[in-house]
C-alpha cells in the first residue's frame, strides 16, 4: 500500500516536501500536546517540573538583565526574574513561560523522532538546545529595546514576531540537520 506513495514521492522528487510536513507536524502536535492537550498541566504536577521552569527562568533572566544594563546602558532595577526599566518605563516578567523549555521539548522530540544517525543526534541535541537558550535571551533583549523605544508595539512584537521566531530558528536548526549535518539520505531505496 505504501509502495505507491513511496513510487510517487520519488518519481516527483518530492521528499523534501515529505520532510517538511513531517517538521510541521512534529512540531504543532507537540505545541497541541503541550498546550491543550494538557502535557503542561500534568507536568505542573510535578514540584520538580515547577522549579526546573523556575530554574530556566532564571537563566534567561541573569544573562538578558546584564546585557540590556552593561552593554545597552539601560536603568533598570531587577527583582526576582523581573527587569524593571527606570524611570518608570515599564517592566518585563521572565516567567517559566519565558523560560524556553517547551522549545527544548519541542527540540528534542523532534531531533529524535526524525531519522538520522544517534552519534550525530548526541551532539546536535544539546547544540540546538543550546541556539533555543541564546535564541530566547536575544528575544528577552530585544524586548528591552522594544519596550523603552515603542512600548505600543511590545505586546504585538512578543506574541506575533519574537514568540514565532522560537520556531524560525528550529526549522532553520531542523534544515541544517536534514541538509548537512545528518549525512547521507536516510531514505534511500536499494535498486
Amino acid at each position: 500500500m505504501f509502495q505507491k506513495y513511496k513510487d510517487f514521492v520519488k518519481k516527483y522528487r518530492l521528499e523534501s516536501l515529505v520532510d517538511v510536513a513531517v517538521f510541521a507536524i512534529i512540531i504543532y502536535a507537540f505545541h497541541w500536546l503541550w498546550w491543550t492537550g494538557g502535557l503542561k498541566g500534568f507536568l505542573l504536577e510535578y514540584t520538580g517540573f515547577h522549579e526546573l521552569e523556575l530554574f530556566m527562568a532564571n537563566q534567561v533572566f541573569m544573562p538578558s538583565a546584564w546585557f540590556v544594563k552593561h552593554v545597552i546602558g539601560y536603568e533598570l532595577n531587577t527583582y526576582e526574574t523581573t527587569l524593571y526599566f527606570l524611570p518608570d518605563k515599564g517592566y518585563i516578567e521572565v516567567n517559566g513561560s519565558c523560560s524556553g523549555l517547551k522549545q527544548f521539548y519541542q527540540w528534542l522530540f523532534l531531533m529524535i523522532l526524525f531519522p538520522g544517525p544517534w552519534k550525530k543526534k548526541l551532539w546536535y541535541i544539546p547544540l540546538g538546545m543550546l541556539v533555543i537558550h541564546l535564541e530566547n535571551i536575544f528575544r528577552i533583549i530585544v524586548l528591552s529595546v522594544i519596550l523603552i523605544h515603542w512600548p505600543d508595539q511590545w505586546h504585538f512584537l512578543h506574541d506575533w514576531v519574537l514568540r514565532p521566531f522560537f520556531y524560525v530558528v528550529i526549522f532553520l536548526m531542523w534544515v541544517l540537520w536534514v541538509e548537512k549535518v545528518r549525512g547521507s539520505k536516510v531514505h534511500k531505496v536499494k535498486s
